[in-house]
């Protein structure tokens, strides 16, 4: 039986780019050793962080096989193996699961926009598969698949997935389904500012772009909900962190100009911890009117920030 999935806080690893596109595999075990010193429960390679828009399958694999070494098992690994095509789909996840990831994280075929019947059967496939556990990431403005809540608990039922990261900005969507489950489905808070009342209602994690850039931050904040249920504490913690999701997701929610959510984490890295070098383009480096209220809101989380 494969093993349960993590609880507490996940970190996104991103994948480093040369100026000229070509991968920076050296630099990712630093990336990894710091996000694991810094206290994060799990990791998560491939990932919207880990660019995999931009990637090959064939450097997919070899970024993931990076990973897996680079964290040594350590903490678990929770591998994105998207792709539009369900085909490809499967070739990365048992590919995954032979490279030794512990769980898949996939996002529902994207640009095509199937329908959810589709997009499910794409799911039994990829579950057809592989002996891991899937997370499902719900993620409806990049994908343009909006599974409800019937959808996604037909498919734990039917053991087709065991988690979803939940990026949607409307928290009761989390609370929703932990009630249809009675917690039994492994739900991760999966965008910043529904963290906090996702945890509140008793969600099992968080991956999202604050464990990916602050691990420490946010596994305080996590143990304060969800392992001392000190509310009063994670009010004063979430006061400092709430800058950052606003920062980070100034463009994303707006549709529009700010900060791009990616820029501010490769920025966020750069200044605190091993360099991870720039997006790759069409997302370019964080524009310079920003690095200083980034810097001054790291600091603010006890991190010495280079600017």
């Amino acid at each position: 039986m494969p093993k349960p999935l993590f609880e507490g806080v996940c970190a996104s690893t991103v994948t480093p780019f040369a100026a000229d596109g070509s991968l920076r595999l050296e630099r990712l075990a630093p990336h990894i050793d710091w996000i694991v010193h810094e206290g994060a429960n799990a990791i998560s390679p491939l990932g919207s962080s880990g660019e995999f828009p931009a990637l090959e399958v064939d450097d997919r694999k070899r970024v993931l096989e990076a990973a897996v070494a680079a964290n040594g098992g350590r903490v678990p690994i929770l591998a994105g193996t998207h792709h539009y095509s369900t085909r490809l789909t499967i070739e990365l996840s048992r590919h995954a699961e032979r490279a030794g990831a512990d769980a898949l994280l996939i996002v529902p075929p994207y640009y095509m926009a199937p329908t959810p019947a589709q997009a499910i059967e794409h799911y039994r496939r990829v579950a057809d598969a592989v002996s891991i556990p899937i997370v499902l990431y719900h993620n409806i403005p990049l994908t343009s698949v909006d599974f409800k809540t019937e959808h996604i608990v037909k498919m734990f039922e039917e053991g087709t997935i065991a988690g979803v990261k939940m990026s949607n900005p409307e928290p009761d969507r989390i609370c929703e389904l932990l009630q249809a489950t009675n917690r039994r489905l492994t739900i991760y808070c999966g965008i910043d500012n529904v963290a906090f009342e996702g945890l509140c209602h008793g969600a099992h994690g968080w991956i999202s772009g604050i464990p990916s850039m602050v691990p420490r931050a946010a596994r305080k904040l996590y143990d304060a909900i969800a392992i001392r249920g000190d509310l009063s504490e994670a009010r004063k913690l979430w006061r400092d962190l709430a800058p950052l999701m606003r920062l980070q997701f100034s463009a994303y929610h707006a549709r529009g100009e700010g900060a791009n959510w990616f820029s501010v984490m490769k920025a966020a890295l750069n200044m605190i911890g091993p360099d991870v070098g720039d997006p790759e383009p069409p997302i370019l480096p964080l524009p310079s009117e920003y690095h200083d209220p980034l810097a001054q809101t790291l600091k603010n989380l006890g991190y010495s920030a280079k600017n």
